[in-house]
């Protein structure tokens, strides 16, 4: 169903019916008839895909159109992985919480924050120990003071029926976590950036204008440690 509904949502080849459009490609873009664009797809044996119907006049690539699908999934997908998910996490509260609790629920309150979830933590009041509210209130006053340093209060404690809440936000963006194959990735470009770079060390030490391998058997490590600095830039 996806796959249709994105297929769909293109207009390719002869579905294109305007005067002209304009061909964006690496070399930059032209405005040509679009007779003459749809020749130039078959010419190259690739589609003529319209990705910006509201232009004027639209505008067009020359690609094959399966590539182009593929390109605008991975496009969605890394687009997605990158996205922070905004959850509130729920922290609950008896009127005589206990110390050992209170720390309990202190600790995943910060992890919740630091991952960029908000929090709402509630006192509840079973029965009549609706008496101690003024208790609770205190209660929520210090886990907002507790957690000042990565959450911020979004407003004053505040009695709904049985429940007293405070909501808090994170003071700093979630990180969003990276997939297996982003860090597969990652690491294999790491890899070759040091195989390239411990390439370019072996052919300078070898090069004859340099005296050779053994006229360079003695790089200090304040050269390869400059080196490694350039290189990562």
């Amino acid at each position: 169903m996806k796959n249709d509904k994105m297929k769909n949502q293109y207009r390719i080849n002869e579905q294109i019916r305007v005067r002209e459009v304009r061909i964006v490609g690496e070399d930059g873009s032209t405005v040509v008839p679009t007779r003459q664009a749809l020749e130039m797809a078959r010419d190259e044996g690739v589609d003529l895909v319209e990705i910006s119907p509201n232009a004027n006049p639209p505008v067009c690539r020359l690609i094959d159109y399966s590539k182009f699908l593929y390109q605008q999934k991975k496009r969605q997908k890394e687009m997605k992985a990158k996205q922070v998910k905004v959850e509130v996490k729920e922290i609950r509260f008896g009127p005589q919480t206990d110390e050992h609790d209170y720390q309990f629920k202190l600790k995943h309150a910060k992890e919740f924050l630091e991952e960029g979830n908000k929090v709402r933590a509630y006192v509840f009041f079973r029965g009549r120990s609706i008496l101690f509210k003024e208790q609770g209130e205190v209660l929520l006053l210090r886990f907002a003071n507790d957690l000042e340093e990565c959450g911020k209060v979004e407003g004053m404690p505040s009695l709904e029926g049985k429940k007293m809440f405070l909501y808090l936000a994170p003071k700093k963006a979630g990180v969003a976590k990276k997939s297996q194959q982003a860090r597969d990735r990652e690491a294999s470009e790491v890899e070759a950036k040091e195989a390239a770079r411990q390439q370019k060390v072996d052919v300078d030490v070898d090069t004859p204008a340099n005296g050779g391998m053994l006229a360079n058997a003695k790089i200090s490590a304040d050269a390869l440690k400059k080196l490694t600095e350039t290189e990562d830039e």
